[in-house]
């Protein structure tokens, strides 16, 4: 059984796919980065699903934070680097510094808050190997969500009707509840399904 964020680093830890993503990652050292996202979620709800064979990832999303330089012409430079350090994985580079102006929103201080922005309170988690080569968590809207198979809008997505609809959208384009069948889906208008 999941319950504590240290059986989420246990779980990962254990996962030799995983670790050769973070180790790859780690080797860029880029500042306040993360490999995070579906990434965790899905490992996590495939454990609680008690699924012996991984839910393929349509990407690793790896998130950084270096405000002095928020090209993306520097986010594909790094995508082109992780590829060669790990070409099996398909590698989405997003600096963190950056995504306030995709997105239209107030800058965000670091890669934690911009994770706590993301549409789901499940996806926004992280992990990343310290320099002692322990793994870290970052969970800003906690784990209760993500251990208890709840997929619910963060804060963000909850308190904008423009959100909800992008949330919902989401929601229908994953069809989560396809694979993952013992989740439950808080929708926008206060349905669960």
């Amino acid at each position: 059984m999941i319950k504590t964020e240290e059986d989420i680093l246990k779980l990962i830890q254990s996962d030799e796919w995983m670790m050769e993503i973070i180790k790859a990652a780690y080797a860029l050292d880029l500042p306040d980065w993360w490999v995070c996202a579906g990434f965790v979620r899905s490992k996590v709800w495939d454990a609680l699903h008690c699924y012996t064979i991984r839910t393929p990832v349509p990407d690793i999303d790896f998130i950084y934070f270096d405000s002095k330089d928020i090209s993306e012409e520097k986010e594909k430079q790094l995508e082109r680097r992780l590829l060669q350090l790990y070409p099996q994985a398909p590698w989405s580079v997003k600096n963190q510094a950056r995504m306030h102006v995709v997105n239209n929103v107030p800058p965000y201080k670091n890669s934690i808050e911009a994770m706590s922005k993301f549409p789901e309170t499940a996806t926004a988690i992280g992990v990343r190997m310290n320099e002692d080569d322990k793994l870290e968590l970052a969970t800003p809207c906690g784990i209760q969500d993500l251990v208890n198979l709840s997929v619910k809008p963060t804060a963000t997505f909850k308190t904008s009707s423009d959100r909800l609809i992008i949330y919902e959208k989401r929601l229908k384009k994953k069809n989560w509840q396809d694979i993952w069948p013992n989740l439950t889906v808080f929708h926008a208008e206060g349905v669960i399904s």
